[in-house]
């Protein structure tokens, strides 16, 4: 990493790494745990959006926290409150399904708060001209992790049977949870700087030229896609198969695509084909799901699977590092690097909550498997309109003409 401490960068991917690890394992299931105890899409689909209500309030509010004390505290808080999460499942048992709204919240505002303080910290180890390169490590590690977490959740489910399976999986993901905050006490601790600007998201919105309109639609756009497909697409493998070991051997098999698609993008991927990439990307996001509009079954959500995460880098990676350079445009904007990661992550958030909204409503009038295929069809068309808000950012970046 260019001009930034490397066993730092290695440090945060570690501890990001076991933190996804400890994700993954337990909560590639838990929809799946919900559904076998209420076979009820919308029910699934609120409990996913209250978590998202939680993580764009906790990302606003734990701003301040984060900006004006010690971010490292907020990391440790969001890992320690996800186990926290996991014990009150372990707690509920066969009940959990009554308890949708607040296991939700609480479930998102430890998402809330690891993810603005890693953002943050992310922010700082890395720059415009590393950021690529390191996006792409995180989504090999990623990768890994998703290779290695399903399968290992799907097998032990499977062999133990019943409850007494879910159970061991979320007690492994506490240990693992336990040991990302451990790790994260390496990290060092970093000054914080200035107060807390509470209004300055709306405030850029309504500045008139301002550079994070366009990114703050294509990011609506994102989670438009993201908030659906995120619960919904491995509830349906489980549905199309009947088996968890299905869905650990569909999660183990996509995520083996992502790390080899990862590691390329890593290598090769530069800011010059950003526009190109993602473009191309957002096309062949929709295309991989064309299969389905004629035949829903495990093999061709499988198919899905693989497409999506050969080409799922060519749209990400310019995302995620479009929103970051803007960040760091100037001194000035590099100061209000917190104010920035919440409006990034709010308007994600409007995008998942509208998607989730939409999907409630169409379930409300028909819970058919056609409809719902041709609802995420529609949903899989998102990225495009974030090609369009941000081409012409991406042109003037690849030209020169900004940071």
């Amino acid at each position: 990493m260019s001009k930034k401490p490397h066993n730092q960068a290695a440090l945060l991917l570690a501890v990001n790494g076991l933190y996804l690890l400890a994700s993954v394992l337990a909560g590639t299931f838990l929809n799946v745990y919900l559904w076998k105890a209420r076979q009820d899409y919308s029910m699934i689909g609120w409990f996913a959006f209250s978590q998202q209500v939680a993580v764009g309030l906790s990302f606003w509010l734990a701003g301040k926290w984060v900006k004006e004390h010690n971010k490292m505290n907020a990391l440790r808080l969001g890992i320690a409150v996800s186990g926290i999460f996991y014990l009150l499942v372990l707690w509920a048992g066969d009940h959990t399904s009554r308890y949708i709204w607040p296991l939700g919240l609480i479930l998102g505002v430890s998402i809330g708060l690891f993810w603005l303080a890693y953002n943050i910290i992310y922010f700082e180890i890395t720059d415009a001209q590393n950021r690529d390169h390191y996006n792409g490590w995180m989504g090999l590690l990623g990768s890994l992790t998703g290779i290695a977490g399903p399968f290992l959740s799907g097998w032990l489910i499977s062999r133990l049977q019943g409850q007494r399976g879910y159970r061991v999986v979320f007690l492994v993901s506490l240990c693992i949870y336990a040991a990302a905050a451990v790790l994260s006490f390496w990290l060092k601790k970093r000054k914080s700087e200035g107060a807390y600007l509470w209004l300055e998201p709306w405030r850029e919105l309504r500045r008139s030229g301002s550079g994070w309109r366009p990114v703050a639609g294509a990011l609506l756009f994102q989670g438009l896609r993201e908030g659906v497909f995120s619960f919904l697409i491995g509830l349906l493998v489980y549905i199309a198969a009947q088996a968890e070991s299905r869905l650990g051997q569909f999660a183990l098999i996509t995520s083996a695509v992502s790390l080899l698609s990862y590691y390329a993008a890593g290598k090769w991927f530069k800011p010059r084909y950003r526009s190109a990439g993602m473009l191309t990307g957002g096309i062949l996001l929709l295309a991989v799901m064309v299969p389905l509009l004629w035949k829903f079954s495990y093999g061709t959500l499988l198919l899905m699977g693989i497409g999506t995460s050969l080409v799922i880098p060519l749209y990400m990676l310019p995302m995620t590092s479009t929103s970051f350079d803007l960040m760091g445009e100037s001194a000035e904007s590099a100061g209000k690097r917190v104010e920035w990661v919440v409006l990034r992550e709010l308007s994600l958030m409007s995008g998942r909550l509208l998607g989730m909204l939409v999907f409630i409503a169409v379930l409300s009038v028909s819970s058919s498997t056609r409809v719902i295929i041709v609802l995420l069809f529609a949903l899989g068309a998102a990225p495009l309109g974030s090609w369009l808000l941000l081409r012409h950012r991406l042109h003037r970046a690849e030209s020169g003409n900004m940071p």
